[in-house]
């Protein structure tokens, strides 16, 4: 019954990049190009997307177990370190050139874009990098 709830929600969160454009990438590129043709409906996507999270998320904090007696993980580190500035500056600059990020990207994948393979590639040689680095 998880797997099949997991597949149902994901279904739904992919359905909803698509609709709102998120996996779009020339569409994401014109959110962040603030200083050309800015592009500003991405902006109401994610405060609609904080906004229907915020009370999950509120629930989560309260009762950290999910329907089916699971403990929620939820970050405990509150500070924000230099691992937090370099990993999100990465992110930044990865999002900027290709207008794509990992959700988005598992999505196109399902549509047979087989260009995202590239971005998918350069994602999981950043972790191999981020994970061997990590152990040292």
């Amino acid at each position: 019954m998880k797997n099949l709830l997991a597949l149902l929600f994901g279904s739904i969160f992919a359905l909803g990049l698509l609709v709102s454009g998120m996996s779009n990438p020339e569409k994401v590129l014109s959110f962040l190009d603030i200083s050309g043709n800015w592009d500003i409906s991405l902006m109401f996507v994610m405060i609609g997307a904080i906004a229907v999270a915020f009370i999950p998320f509120q629930l989560a904090l309260r009762h950290p177990k999910t329907l089916f007696g699971e403990t929620i993980a939820l970050p405990t580190n509150t500070q924000i370190d230099r691992k937090l500035i370099i990993g999100a500056v990465l992110f930044g600059i990865g999002w900027g050139i290709a207008g794509i990020c990992p959700a988005p990207a598992i999505t196109l994948i399902g549509l047979g874009y087989f260009e995202i393979w590239y971005f998918i590639g350069a994602m999981l040689l950043g972790m191999l990098i981020h994970r061997l680095w990590a152990k040292q």
